[in-house]
C-alpha cells in the first residue's frame, strides 16, 4: 500500500507538470529514400471506446491480460491506412510494416550489420548485378506461397508508379528478375547507387503480387489496403479511434528461424496526453510507452519505470535534431555568422535542462553514434564547435558584426539591424524548451533571436517553402550509411517546395557531388565511405550551412508488471524498446520474440 500511494502522488504532481504538453502531428514527407518517422508527444484528444466499425463477431473486444501487450507512444490520430507504401502516414498503423509487411534484410543499428530476413542470402556477382536467394517456404498469411516472383514484382512497382518513395531507384536499375522460385536478380546501369539500394533493402516492404496485381495506380499509390495479406509475425485485427490491434500469425513462417513473439495481442493505444501514458505505465496498465515524458529520468532512478540505459542519457539516440539556418536570407548566407552561431548555442543547457538529460549532444557531424565510424575526429578537433559564449562574439567582430547603437545587439556589416526568429510547432514542448535556450544564449552572444511556436501547418508550410530564419528538424534517423543523413541534410536539386531535407537551401556543387559520389561507394567498402565523409564534414564545418545539436531519445519506458526480458544496456542480443514506424525491422520484433510474461502466483 505504501509504494501505491507513493505512485499515486507521483502521479498527481505529474500530471500538474504535464497536463499541457502537447504536440502536433508529425510531418508526412514526400521522400525520396524511406523517412522513418519521429513520433513526438501527442496533442490531447479525448480518446473514443467505441470503435469506428463493429467489429465482426469472430474479433475479441477484450484480450487475456498475460497474453496482451499493451504499448504506446507511435500513434497521433486514428487509424487511416495500412499501405505500406506510405510512410508517412503509417505512424498511427505503425506496425503495417514489421508486423504484417516484411524486408528482404533486417538491419541492427547497434552493430551496423545488415541480416537476413525474407532473404537467406545475397551478393554482389559483379559490379552491376545483385542477386538474392529467399529462404524457404516462406508464406503469406493468407497461406499462399511468397516467392521471388512477389520481391520482383514489389520492386518494379517503383519502376511503374514515380509516385512510390523508391521510384528514384529506378534511374539506375535496369531490372528485377525472378530466375527461379527463390532467386531474385537485380541488375543495373554502369552507375549505381550502391548505397541507396543497401538501405532500400531492409525498408522496402516485400507485397503479395497475387493481390497488388490487380490493384489500381490509386489504390497502390495512395490506397488505404484495409484488408492487408503479409508474411510477417502479426495480423491486423481491428481498431477504434484510439487504438489499433494485432493478433500473432500463429502460421508464421519464421517461428523456425527466428522464435515466437510472445505476445498474442498487442494493443497500441493513442492516449489522450503523455501524463495519462506515464500514468498507465506506473499502473501496470500500458506495457511500454513510446511517449515523451520529460519526468521519466527521476521516476526511473527510483525504479518506478525501466529504462534502457540505467543513468543519462537514459535512452537510445535515435535521430539527430538540427538547427536549419535559411541560407537564402541575410545574415545566414554568410559563413562568419552561421560559424558565430554555432558557438553561441548553449546545447549543455539544451541536454541538462529541456530535457533533463534525455539526450545526448550530437557530434559536430550529425552522425548518430552508432555511425561514429564515419566521423573524423580530426576534422571535428581542427573545425568543430561547442558552446563557447566568448568565442561566438569575437568570431562575429572578425566577421564584422558589431554592436553600433548599444542596444547589446551586434548590426550587420552593411550597418542593417539583425532581428531573427527560430521555430518550432506550437505545442512541442521540448522542442519549445530547446529553441527558447538557443534564443537566449544567443542574445547573450548579441545576436538578436527570438523564439517562435507558430501552429504546426504554418511552421511546415515555411519549412518547406523556405521562408523561415531557422528551424529544428529531425528527420535524419538510424542508418545502415552515413549517406542518409548527408542526402537529407544536402538535398538536391534545390526545388521551390524542400519537402525532405535541405530545408534551408544551401546550395553548394562540390558537397551535392561529394554525396552524389558517396552514393556510389560500395556498402562494404568503408575505407572509401570514410574518403568521402571527411570531405564532406571538413565542408559542412567550414561553412556551417546548419547546425546539429542534439540527439533525439528513441523515448523507451516500460513496466515489467505483465512482461519481462526488455533489452537495455546489459543485454546480450541488443534489441529495439520502441513501435515507432520502421523501427520493427531494426530489432523491434526480435523484441518481441524475447519477451516472457510474468508468472502469476
Amino acid at each position: 500500500m505504501k509504494r501505491l500511494s507513493v505512485v499515486l502522488s507521483i502521479l498527481v504532481v505529474v500530471s500538474m507538470l504535464f497536463a499541457a504538453c502537447t504536440t502536433a502531428p508529425p510531418e508526412e514527407p514526400a521522400v525520396e529514400e524511406p523517412a522513418v518517422e519521429e513520433p513526438v508527444e501527442e496533442p490531447v484528444e479525448e480518446p473514443m471506446e467505441e470503435p469506428m466499425e463493429e467489429p465482426a463477431a469472430d474479433i475479441p473486444t477484450e484480450y487475456p491480460r498475460n497474453e496482451t501487450l499493451y504499448v504506446s507512444g507511435a500513434a497521433w490520430g486514428p487509424a487511416s491506412t495500412w499501405n505500406p507504401f506510405q510512410p508517412g502516414s503509417l505512424a498511427n498503423t505503425t506496425g503495417t510494416i514489421g508486423y504484417v509487411y516484411e524486408f528482404l534484410y533486417a538491419f541492427d543499428p547497434q552493430t551496423g550489420e545488415l541480416t537476413p530476413w525474407l532473404a537467406e542470402d545475397g551478393a554482389w556477382t559483379d559490379d552491376f548485378t545483385f542477386e538474392v536467394t529467399l529462404r524457404e517456404g516462406l508464406t503469406w498469411s493468407d497461406g499462399e506461397a511468397l516467392t521471388a516472383e512477389d520481391v520482383a514484382f514489389t520492386f518494379e512497382l517503383g519502376n511503374q508508379y514515380e509516385a512510390l518513395w523508391f521510384s528514384p531507384m529506378w534511374r539506375y536499375m535496369e531490372s528485377a528478375t525472378a530466375v527461379s522460385d527463390t532467386v531474385v536478380q537485380f541488375t543495373f546501369t554502369d552507375d549505381p547507387l550502391y548505397q541507396e539500394f543497401s538501405n532500400n533493402l531492409y525498408n522496402i516492404p516485400i507485397v503479395p503480387e497475387h493481390i497488388w496485381a490487380d490493384k489500381s495506380e490509386e489504390d497502390i499509390t495512395v490506397g488505404a489496403n484495409e484488408e492487408p495479406v503479409g508474411s510477417g509475425a502479426y495480423m491486423y485485427l481491428t481498431n477504434a479511434e484510439d487504438r489499433n490491434v494485432w493478433v500473432r500469425n500463429d502460421a508464421w513462417w519464421g517461428q523456425d528461424v527466428f522464435g515466437t513473439p510472445a505476445p498474442k495481442y498487442i494493443v497500441d493505444i493513442r492516449t489522450s496526453s503523455n501524463s495519462v501514458a506515464l500514468g498507465m505505465v506506473l499502473k501496470g496498465e500500458l506495457d511500454l510507452s513510446n511517449n515523451f515524458l520529460p519526468g521519466v529520468a527521476e521516476l526511473a532512478e527510483k525504479g518506478y519505470v525501466s529504462t534502457y540505459f540505467e543513468g543519462p542519457p537514459y535512452m537510445l539516440s535515435a535521430n539527430t535534431a538540427v538547427l536549419f539556418l535559411n541560407t537564402t536570407q541575410q545574415p545566414m548566407d554568410d559563413a562568419g555568422f552561421r560559424k558565430a552561431l554555432a558557438f553561441a548555442i548553449d546545447v549543455p543547457s539544451i541536454v541538462n535542462i529541456a530535457y533533463a538529460q534525455l539526450v545526448a549532444a550530437s557530434n559536430p557531424t550529425g552522425l548518430l553514434p552508432s555511425l561514429s565510424d564515419f566521423s573524423d575526429q580530426a576534422v571535428v578537433d581542427e573545425l568543430g564547435y561547442s558552446f563557447d559564449t566568448e568565442q561566438a562574439k569575437q568570431l562575429l567582430a572578425d566577421a564584422g558584426y558589431v554592436d553600433l547603437d548599444g542596444d547589446g545587439f551586434v548590426e550587420a556589416p552593411d550597418g542593417s539591424t539583425i532581428e531573427l526568429q527560430v521555430t518550432c510547432p506550437n505545442g512541442w514542448t521540448d522542442w519549445m524548451a530547446a529553441i527558447d535556450i538557443i534564443a537566449s544564449s544567443a542574445q547573450e552572444a548579441g545576436i538578436n533571436i527570438q523564439s517562435s511556436y507558430p501552429d504546426y501547418g504554418a511552421w511546415n508550410t515555411e519549412l518547406q517553402g523556405g521562408t523561415f530564419n531557422m528551424t529544428l528538424n529531425n528527420w535524419a534517423a538510424m542508418s545502415n550509411t552515413p549517406w542518409t543523413l548527408y542526402n537529407l541534410l544536402f538535398r538536391h536539386p534545390i526545388q521551390d517546395q524542400m519537402q525532405s531535407g535541405n530545408f534551408g537551401r544551401y546550395d553548394s556543387q562540390e558537397l551535392f557531388d561529394l554525396v552524389d559520389a558517396l552514393a556510389r561507394v560500395p556498402a562494404d567498402d568503408i575505407e572509401g565511405m570514410q574518403a568521402i565523409t571527411s570531405q564532406i564534414q571538413e565542408l559542412m564545418l567550414t561553412e556551417v550551412p546548419m547546425i546539429p545539436l542534439w540527439y533525439n531519445g528513441m523515448w523507451s519506458q516500460w513496466s515489467e508488471s505483465t512482461w519481462t526480458g526488455w533489452p537495455d544496456e546489459t543485454s546480450a542480443t541488443p534489441t529495439l524498446p520502441t513501435t515507432w514506424s520502421g523501427y520493427w525491422q531494426l530489432g523491434g520484433l526480435l523484441t518481441l520474440i524475447n519477451l516472457e510474461p510474468v508468472a502469476v502466483e
